[in-house]
């Protein structure tokens, strides 16, 4: 069974978005062990300069990366990233499985994103589309397709196949 952490920046605050990631937790926990981490983010002025901005994100990387601990693959979402399908995220999963890769971290930065040296580390940059999300509707967003990627995976009947 895969280990996946989560380090997402921040709590949830709508309470529709806790009760999605519930749900999805729960269903998640059939294919792998899934831990959230919710490093507090760095507090910025009122209208923080880019120094102030690229401190903060230093740092929030620093404590990604203590919530994050010893993980075999990390995955940074951020916009420049890769755009996958959700059958190619499955598959990508089940590739890291089978190569022995037991642990994948995930990362959903704060509101200014991530720290450029924390996305260059990562194993891979993934985009969910070109459009901005909120964090909290981007954690609902993650569970959910990692959720499919899984059950795509056991050929289990939830993903349907665009017919176009």
């Amino acid at each position: 069974m895969m280990n996946i952490c989560l380090a997402a920046m921040g709590k949830l605050k709508d309470e529709w978005q806790r009760e999605a990631c519930v749900e999805y937790l729960k269903r998640l926990s059939a294919f792998a062990r899934v831990t959230v981490k919710e490093p507090e983010p760095v507090k910025l002025s009122q209208k923080p300069a880019d120094g102030e901005i690229a401190r903060a994100l230093s740092e929030e990387a620093r404590l990604i990366r203590s919530a994050l601990g010893s993980v075999d693959f990390t995955v940074a979402l951020c916009i420049e990233g890769r755009e996958l399908s959700s059958e190619e995220l499955s598959d990508r999963l089940e590739r890291l499985s089978a190569s022995g890769v037991s642990t994948v971290g995930f990362v959903i930065g704060s509101s200014y994103g991530l720290d450029e040296e924390l996305k260059r580390s990562a194993d891979l940059r993934l985009s969910m589309s070109p459009m901005t999300f909120p964090h909290g509707l981007a954690r609902v967003m993650l569970l959910e397709q990692l959720y499919r990627a899984f059950m795509i995976s056991s050929h289990r009947n939830y993903h349907k196949v665009s017919r176009l």
